[in-house]
Parts: C-alpha cells; structure tokens; sequence
C-alpha cells in the first residue's frame, strides 16, 4: 500500500484526497507497487526560498523542490518495516499559481503537474 502524507496551509485550496489519489495513480503507473511512503507539503513562498537557502543554497523561488529521504537527513535509519521510504515533494502554492495563470490551467492541475514533476525526481528520473 502507497501511503501519501499532505501537509498544506488551509488558505491553499487544493483537495488533499486528489493529491493522494492522483500521486497513488502516478506511483502505480511507474512500477511502485509495494508498500511506500511518501509526504507532500504545499507550502508559501517565504518557507520555499527557506528551503532552496538551506539545501540548494540558492536564493530561487522554485515551484517545487523533492528531497528523497536521504538527502534530507542521511544520518536517519528507517526502521526495517519493508516500506519504501521515497521522500518529500514541496510546492509552492503561490508559484504554482503565478504558473498557472501564465499557462492558462487551473491552480488544482498545476500543482498536481509539480506534485507528479517531483515524484518522478524521487524516482530517480531527472530533466537536463
């Protein structure tokens, strides 16, 4: 079983139970089929550049960042309870929204297309 974890601010109107259906889906359809773990977190624009300072060191507002769990703390030991343990994806919520407005889509679908972006980065599938 997929167990998707959400953490978002209430002012960020994005349906929780369509993040973790449409990530569970998304995780399926690319061969994660046995029990994994990972955390979502919709987030604003100052915890985002927060965020890119201490891990990136950069000063970018990123629409979404993903961290699997051994870049976040590698020093953590997972107990051994057979889950696959893939990691973080962050979103900032009003980048996705200035993205979306530019793009012509709905905030909900962008920000699902970010979730799906940063899943694949915990995958291991990267862009150049």
């Amino acid at each position: 079983m997929i167990k998707v974890r959400v953490k978002k601010q209430s002012n960020y109107p994005v349906s929780s139970t369509k993040i973790r259906s449409t990530l569970k889906t998304f995780l399926v359809s690319h061969g994660i089929v046995s029990d994994a773990e990972v955390s979502v977190a919709i987030v604003g624009e100052k915890k985002m550049i927060d965020i890119g300072k201490k891990y990136l060191k950069d000063k970018i507002l990123h629409n979404v960042l993903s961290f699997t769990a051994d870049e976040v703390d590698p020093k953590f030991v997972y107990p051994p309870d057979g889950k696959i343990h893939l990691g973080e994806i962050i979103v900032c919520y009003p980048k996705a929204f200035e993205d979306a407005k530019k793009e012509g889509k709905l905030i909900e679908q962008k920000v699902l297309e970010l979730i799906e972006h940063g899943a694949l980065h915990l995958l291991g599938i990267h862009h150049e």
